[in-house]
């Protein structure tokens, strides 16, 4: 059964970083069209990033220049990197297999003035 774990959450202070992680099992991340999400609070969730299968990744505007997508295939496993966070940049972040729309729960990043 394929899954997702995200990790890598936390505080951090604006203008500080923070690395997520994606632990996939059950499939192959690099057979499949990654995506990274977010949802604040009152909000409804919102895509940031998506990491194809031979390497090329889109960003959403909001997070160009800042957030890093990246995937090491032996440890089956996506990154984001997020650096330069601003108190907007709070939510819950979540990966998602979007070929089989399968979601991790989810890791909260709290960005603080």
């Amino acid at each position: 059964q394929a899954q997702l774990v995200e990790s890598g959450g936390g505080l951090v202070q604006s203008g500080g970083s923070l690395r997520l992680t994606c632990a996939g099992s059950g499939f192959t991340l690099s057979d499949v069209i990654m995506t990274w999400h977010r949802q604040a609070p009152g909000k409804a969730r919102e895509w940031v990033a998506t990491f194809a299968p031979g390497g090329a990744t889109f960003y959403a505007d909001f997070v160009k220049g800042r957030f890093t997508a990246s995937r090491d295939d032996a440890k089956n496993e996506l990154y984001l990197q997020m650096d330069n966070l601003q108190l907007e940049d709070t939510a819950v972040y979540y990966c998602q297999n979007f070929d089989s729309q399968t979601w991790g729960q989810g890791t909260q990043v709290t960005v603080s003035s």
